[in-house]
């Protein structure tokens, strides 16, 4: 018997112009199982009810590919992927996709690892490490062709964080909710600093819950300052706040 309402989480990809094979809901429906299962003692994820895994992290990571267009074969770096939101579903249905999934707690990558490990998914590589420290190391720095961002930060330390991690020509694709606009317009010289431009933002209804998604697609235009990123507490400080909240 499924762990998840799969016929939910096959018409809501249908909606986002997305069609899953049957084995594409098998592995949807074992990661589900296996974070909840996890999740008991790790502490993954407040989101374990059957629907709310099917729409607010399954779905909710998904609309990230109606932004935009990855040629095949394309690397990409989740930067704070958590539980593996956006990565493992973006994964699931672009397997062609190289993913490297980024964060800054070990026991979040030591759960994906399990996770990949468990589900034969292939393709994957793991950076421990906070994205202000890797947009300095050579391995990660303009290295990828997009960088997914899931309620990472405002788009000013968003962007300061992502866009050197992505190659000239690559892509930035930040998902946002209700303020955006105002988030962008204070961002917007940072933005340029750091060699990025604002592609589009892109509206998208998250099926099964009339909740309206804002992704923000920024694009690299030109190599970023060996200055970025900035450590940490120099980049709140340029917006007036203490480097009090956690971080990736």
């Amino acid at each position: 018997m499924a762990f998840l309402p799969l016929d939910m989480l096959k018409s809501g990809c249908l909606d986002l112009w997305l069609e899953l094979t049957d084995e594409q809901l098998r592995t949807f429906d074992e990661f589900a199982d296996l974070l909840c299962d996890r999740n008991t003692q790790l502490n993954l994820t407040r989101i374990t009810e059957p629907q709310a895994i099917v729409t607010n992290h399954y779905l909710d990571s998904l609309t990230c590919l109606t932004a935009v267009r990855l040629q095949e074969g394309a690397s990409v770096v989740d930067v704070g992927t958590g539980a593996g939101f956006p990565g493992i579903p973006i994964k699931v249905v672009r397997p062609d996709l190289r993913v490297t999934f980024m964060d800054s707690t070990v026991k979040k990558l030591d759960f994906i690892k399990e996770a990949v490990d468990r589900l034969g998914i292939d393709g994957v590589d793991f950076a421990h490490a906070r994205a202000e420290d890797a947009g300095h190391k050579r391995e990660h720095r303009e290295k990828y062709d997009a960088a997914f961002a899931r309620a990472l930060a405002d788009m000013s330390v968003l962007a300061e964080f992502c866009l050197p991690l992505v190659r000239v020509g690559g892509q930035v694709i930040a998902q946002n909710g209700k303020g955006v606009e105002e988030e962008l317009a204070a961002a917007r010289p940072i933005i340029g600093e750091l060699g990025g431009a604002v592609e589009k933002l892109s509206r998208v209804n998250l099926p099964h819950t009339g909740i309206a998604r804002t992704i923000v697609v920024l694009t690299k235009t030109k190599p970023c300052p060996q200055v970025f990123p900035r450590p940490y507490p120099r980049i709140l400080a340029g917006k007036g706040r203490k480097p009090n909240h956690v971080h990736v």
